[in-house]
């Protein structure tokens, strides 16, 4: 250890004098930035460090990368001298590994004060100054920066000097929602931010041309006592058509516009426009339904020009799902004394129908591979009012490497229809949506799913949903589905099953799978609620929430009982539960190469009346490539329960009534394409009552936290724009299922030895990140 370093202690000192060696005659290699802030006693602790950081993001040039002190990147880069081809392997490693050098400049020293101090005053520290000199050693220069910081100016009080008789009536309620408040700090960000804001609110008011240019705020700092006046008045050179507030006169959609066609700016085929309501459609082929376009545009002719409005309604017109492309144009027209516009939207549709066929391979960590056949066939516009048709087939095996011949194979079969409206269809016709970004939708699926067991069984699933989707704002989701019927039926129960009934350690599964015909008749709704997509916050979060009970309805409707006493529909036993789950994910970027994410997910079902436990479908798993890393898939839990997943038949994965998840990652950023991760996961699932399935020790107690898996690894993720793939390499430190006082296993961590890797040692190879 101590010859390593040594070694590149020397390396490095020899290229410390190699840089040296090649710095040109009266220049010196610029190493660092030295800013001394002084500032007044009005100033805070707090106020000063966020001004010497702020400074120094801001310092230019920025020196060149350094190792122990020494420029080693500039070392690299006059290592093997002038390269003599431009494509030669000198340039190419030139560029590759090395770093050109950072010459110190006055220019930079000059340019660097000039910024901040307009930065201070900017922040309202007048007056301050900045000076700056270069510190010379060798052939390496330092700048040096003095910072006197003035005491900061605050609002004593804002006023709106409207002498435009159209605008003094928008104006007063315009002030009252002011960012500018008496006795905050100056600040001219903030200022643009209300200019800005003005602006907004009078184009929401009709003032269609009204642009941030033409507000000037003018700052009296004359009274003393560091404070400052404001003055808000519109520039007298604003343009009068700035100064009108515009109605709609008439809007022109073309639904059918092509990008490559020149079409003028009074277009000929306005004459072929229809009527519907207020609009005037120019569809000749009709393939649009005019209700379409009455549901999406939001301006409404007649009525003052609404650039909320407007950006609803280009905003609808892209999420509807039928149009490419959208283009608008607005003509300024008179009616009267009234300044009016007219609005065309054209619409590049997308082709109405479309089929797509994918092949996929498969590689999960519990050693099944495989691949999958998807034939997708889509009509965009079925009914003529962006009614989305979608059929969707699908085909697949999975089989077991290194099962030692008791692996199963499982095929997959499946088909999937579902319809989308872009409204809600309900009896009674709901009006409050029309305020939306996106047109709320109601979607229709009927899907049927077929699992084959190897040689065992078959497992039948179907299911078919209707319900509605809907945003409350451009933050909150809100899906309802008031009806979800899902029948599941084992069938095809071969002898090679029927063995298996006297092998204990798969006796329970096969009772499992006897029993699990059943009928699900539930409601759900999920709520969704994230960050705005626009936020520049540092801190980002993402909740969703699902409630859904089942089997309510049903045992108002009957009262009939199958053979084991449990009652039924059509002699189909029906499940009754309440159901319900949190996902909370926190993201924080600590630096712009670092983020901290963070997920915790709490999941509980109460089986009741008809149901001892959650149905198979509905049951929480933890363990796999988006849960617990460390531990196979669907392989932790309930509880202190563990399967021997070697040399045993699995013919169903266990899972619970009950989860609890928590999982953190740093995720550092080391190229634009490169990602790594470090992280640590902890969860199980339970029983909420009932063990006689699984045995003592799985069911959901005070003492759970006993209980807890505990995993850690790290990742590797490509971000190749489109997709991320990720490789995350984990272990286990808690196995809930040992002996008390054997469960941390951290002091058993061997990489160098195979049977360790063997046992504990789990590769993760998915698409996209895991939260």
């Amino acid at each position: 250890m101590r010859n390593g370093l040594a070694y590149i202690s020397f390396f490095l000192i020899l290229t410390g004098c190699h840089v040296a060696r090649h710095i040109p005659p009266g220049e010196k290699l610029y190493v660092d930035t030295e800013i001394k802030v002084q500032v007044d006693s009005t100033v805070s602790k707090t106020e000063k460090e966020q001004i010497e950081t702020a400074l120094a993001e801001m310092a230019r040039p920025a020196p060149n990368k350094r190792l122990f002190g020494y420029p080693y990147k500039v070392g690299l880069y006059y290592l093997m001298g002038e390269p003599k081809k431009e494509k030669g392997f000198r340039a190419w490693f030139r560029r590759k590994a090395g770093e050109p050098p950072v010459f110190a400049s006055a220019n930079a020293l000059s340019s660097n004060s000039a910024i901040w101090m307009s930065f201070l005053e900017n922040e309202g520290y007048f007056r301050s100054t900045v000076s700056g000199s270069l510190k010379e050693e060798g052939y390496q220069a330092t700048g040096v920066y003095q910072v006197q910081v003035q005491p900061r100016y605050h609002i004593d009080s804002v006023a709106f000097l409207m002498d435009s008789t159209s605008l003094r009536g928008p104006m007063v309620e315009v002030r009252k929602r002011s960012l500018l408040k008496k006795d905050n700090p100056y600040r001219f960000e903030l200022i643009k931010l209300e200019r800005e804001r003005i602006t907004q609110a009078l184009q929401r008011q009709g003032f269609f041309y009204f642009q941030p240019d033409y507000l000037a705020v003018l700052a009296d700092s004359a009274l003393g006592k560091h404070r400052t006046r404001l003055y808000l008045a519109i520039k007298p050179e604003t343009p009068p058509a700035a100064l009108l507030p515009y109605s709609v006169r008439d809007i022109y959609v073309y639904p059918n516009y092509s990008l490559s066609s020149n079409t003028p700016q009074t277009d000929t085929s306005e004459t072929q426009a229809v009527k519907f309501g207020k609009l005037n459609i120019v569809d000749p082929d009709e393939i649009y339904n005019p209700k379409l376009f009455r549901d999406v545009i939001a301006l409404q002719p007649g009525r003052r020009y609404n650039s909320r409005a407007q950006d609803q309604t280009l905003s609808r017109f892209i999420n509807v799902g039928s149009f490419k492309f959208v283009r608008n144009r607005f003509e300024p027209g008179q009616q009267g004394d009234s300044a009016v516009l007219d609005v065309h939207y054209y619409l590049t549709p997308y082709p109405k129908k479309s089929a797509r066929l994918e092949i996929a391979g498969t590689s999960r960590s519990n050693n099944l591979v495989g691949s999958q056949l998807s034939l997708n066939w889509r009509n965009r516009n079925v009914f003529g009012r962006s009614d989305l048709f979608t059929i969707s087939a699908n085909a697949g095996i999975e089989f077991q490497v290194g099962a030692r011949g008791q692996g199963v194979a499982n095929y997959r079969y499946g088909i999937q229809t579902s319809l989308t409206f872009p409204r809600l269809v309900t009896p009674i016709p709901i009006k409050y949506y029309q305020r939306g970004q996106a047109l709320p939708q109601t979607i229709v699926s009927l899907g049927y799913d077929l699992i084959v067991r190897g040689e065992l069984y078959h497992l039948n699933s179907f299911l078919t949903t209707f319900g509605y989707s809907w945003r409350s704002n451009p933050k909150t989701e809100h899906i309802f589905q008031p009806i979800s019927i899902n029948y599941v039926l084992p069938s095809n129960f071969t002898e090679k099953f029927f063995a298996l009934e006297d092998d204990p350690s798969t006796r329970q599964q096969y009772i499992n799978i006897l029993r699990s015909e059943q009928l699900i008749l539930s409601t759900l709704y999920t709520f969704n609620l994230s960050s705005s997509p626009r936020t520049s916050s540092a801190y980002t979060q993402r909740l969703s929430i699902n409630v859904e009970p089942a089997g309510n309805l049903a045992s108002w409707l009957t009262r009939k009982t199958n053979e084991e006493g449990k009652e039924a529909i059509f002699n189909v036993p029906y499940s009754q539960f309440f159901r319900m789950d949190v996902d909370s994910r926190h993201f924080f970027k600590v630096s712009p190469n670092l983020t901290w994410a963070n997920r915790f997910f709490g999941g509980f079902g109460v089986p009741y009346g008809n149901s001892d436990e959650l149905p198979f479908v509905k049951q929480y798993f933890v363990g796999g490539a988006n849960s617990l890393r460390a531990f196979r898939p669907r392989a932790v839990g309930p509880g202190i329960f563990t399967r021997n997943l070697e040399g045993t038949v699995q013919l169903q994965d266990g899972g619970g009534d009950i989860k609890l998840e928590f999982s953190t990652e740093l995720r550092p950023k080391f190229s634009k394409y490169l990602q790594g991760a470090l992280f640590l996961d902890v969860g199980n699932v339970w029983m909420y009552s009932d063990n006689t399935f699984y045995g003592t020790g799985t069911q959901f107690k005070s003492d759970f936290y006993k209980q807890l898996a505990v995993g850690t690894g790290v990742g590797l993720r490509v971000d190749v724009s489109y997709f991320v793939v990720r490789f995350d390499l984990a272990f286990p430190l808690r196995k809930p299922w040992l002996p008390e006082g054997q469960q941390w296993v951290a002091d058993e961590i061997a990489p160098g030895n195979r049977a360790w890797r063997r046992e504990n040692l789990i590769l993760n190879v998915a698409v996209g990140y895991p939260f």
